[in-house]
């Protein structure tokens, strides 16, 4: 989440600031707004966000208190840094906060804020989001793909254990078992391959796993950016870091993929004609797509956009949570001792991997699942929200318009909440009813009200799995020479936050070598 070079940036700045008057206010409401640093001319507090922005605005937060003031070039934001206030933004005045801001990755990577994440609240967010809970998330729809994750998951297991006693990149396995699992359960099939094949001269659709990694990458970098057009912009068309330029080249790209599987599908329907049964999630939305019922009409951009979320945001968010689950754990061989000590007393080491059916009687992992997601949320301040109408809280006014940061990575360490916030302790959860369902608003990592993860349940299931798994079929050691102390564990803000430097370990089997083969 880089600026730009600020020596070039303040200096068309101040040059700009030198024509501008200040113009007072007449006949407008006074607020009284929630303390903050004082902002600068045109920037405002931009200077004070750093890389890392959760815990540039923590630092901040320390100093002006729970609720926060800021303003961002020229939009004005606040910052709610505790239990209380995350409440009250999520649930107290869940439907006040229910806009999205609209930032330039809304509208060239998203297909004009029309996916799940983006789009301003209203009618079409409120179909899509039911779509999503009773069409393609429902629980009666999942449990029928229980047999892809457990598939896909095994076939994990089995690739590491081919690369047995060599150093390997975890997250590397990690990102092509979900988007086995994701691809398998959304499109209907793999579309990411070795070799990519040839239409006509011209590369398909159809994209390597390197090129898959790519594109998931530039994705989640630039939902995460600080584009100065958002927040200046008059200084917008400039495109100053070369985002938008970045944008639209990464959406044609997912749109040429994107446009390949919808053909497909397409192609199979008009085969098939009355016949035709869905099989995959996109089966599900062209079907929808076509019914004239609908409140909205969906569109082929919509279901595109749709298509996207479940594929992208599927993908990353449970590879990066389960590969800082296994660094903690390596960092803290107690722990992780203690968790294949329940693994193997729950399932053995002798006749069976872990299933999904294990995964109730196996708290001690689920706390450790509970344990990651409170140190590192996949999205650290959530997706901002915009208030639509103006507010009050504790006093403090928060006109519409507002975007609002919630700062559930410094809840998750707030020290009034959490004995040693900075420790993996996964025992704080034994026995504990706090659950991340977003009931419970000091763990709060897939967010809560209107505008919550609708993909909470999928993603528990393959994280709880893939670390179940992991741990019970292997044991765990970083690469020759290095100790668990010069583990680096720094993170890098992207849509979902993943280790600065990807975790590179050895691991070696646990369990008979036919529980692999059969894998």
């Amino acid at each position: 989440m880089a600026l730009p070079t600020w020596a070039a940036f303040l200096a068309v700045v101040l040059i700009a600031a030198l024509f501008l008057k200040t113009i007072p206010s007449r006949g407008r409401r006074t607020y009284n707004l929630p303390p903050g640093p004082k902002p600068w001319p045109i920037i405002g507090n931009l200077n004070l966000i750093g890389k890392l922005p959760h815990r540039s605005i923590h630092e901040l937060s320390k100093r002006y208190g729970p609720l926060m003031q800021l303003r961002l070039g020229s939009l004005p934001v606040v910052v709610g840094a505790s239990a209380q206030m995350a409440r009250f933004f999520l649930k107290t005045k869940d439907a006040t906060f229910s806009d999205r801001p609209r930032f330039a990755i809304a509208k060239h990577g998203s297909y004009d804020a029309s996916d799940i994440l983006w789009s301003q609240y209203g009618p079409y967010l409120r179909q899509a989001r039911k779509i999503c809970a009773t069409e393609l998330l429902s629980a009666k729809r999942l449990e029928s793909f229980e047999y892809i994750r457990d598939e896909e998951v095994r076939g994990m297991l089995r690739g590491l254990r081919e690369a047995s006693g060599r150093v390997v990149r975890l997250r590397d396995y990690l990102q092509m078992m979900t988007l086995g699992v994701i691809s398998r359960m959304v499109l209907g099939k793999k579309y990411v391959q070795e070799e990519v094949a040839t239409e006509g001269g011209s590369p398909a659709a159809v994209l390597t796993p390197a090129e898959f990694r790519e594109m998931v990458d530039e994705f989640l970098v630039l939902n995460g950016v600080i584009n100065i057009g958002d927040f200046i912009p008059w200084l917008d068309w400039l495109d100053l870091q070369g985002y938008i330029r970045r944008m639209k080249r990464t959406n044609k790209i997912l749109d040429r993929f994107l446009n390949h599987i919808l053909d497909e599908h397409d192609r199979r329907r008009r085969l098939e004609g009355d016949s035709f049964m869905a099989r995959d999630l996109v089966d599900v939305l062209l079907q929808l797509a076509d019914d004239p019922n609908l409140e909205v009409q969906l569109t082929r951009d919509n279901v595109k956009a749709l298509t996207q979320d479940l594929v992208l945001g599927g993908t990353d968010t449970s590879a990066v949570t389960t590969e800082w689950a296994i660094s903690e754990l390596i960092k803290n061989p107690k722990l992780l001792g203690k968790a294949t000590e329940e693994l193997d007393h729950v399932v053995g080491r002798e006749r069976r991997l872990v299933a999904e059916t294990d995964l109730p009687t196996l708290p001690y992992i689920e706390a450790i699942l509970k344990e990651t997601l409170r140190l590192h949320p996949v999205a650290p301040t959530l997706v901002p929200h915009v208030a639509r109408e103006d507010a009050c809280v504790d006093g403090y006014d928060i006109p519409a318009g507002t975007t609002a940061f919630i700062n559930v990575w410094a809840i998750g360490r707030d020290p009034t909440l959490w004995d040693a916030p900075e420790e993996f302790r996964p025992e704080r959860f034994i026995g504990s009813k706090i659950d991340v369902k977003g009931q419970d608003f000091e763990l709060l990592p897939f967010g809560s009200g209107r505008r919550m993860c609708p993909g909470l349940n999928l993603g528990l299931k393959v994280t709880l799995l893939s670390i179940a798994n992991l741990l019970h079929s292997f044991a765990w050691r970083l690469p020759d020479g290095m100790t668990v102390e010069e583990l680096n564990m720094e993170e890098v803000f992207l849509l979902a936050m993943p280790r600065k430097n990807p975790l590179e370990v050895v691991v070696e089997p646990r369990l008979q070598s036919h529980l692999y083969m059969g894998a």
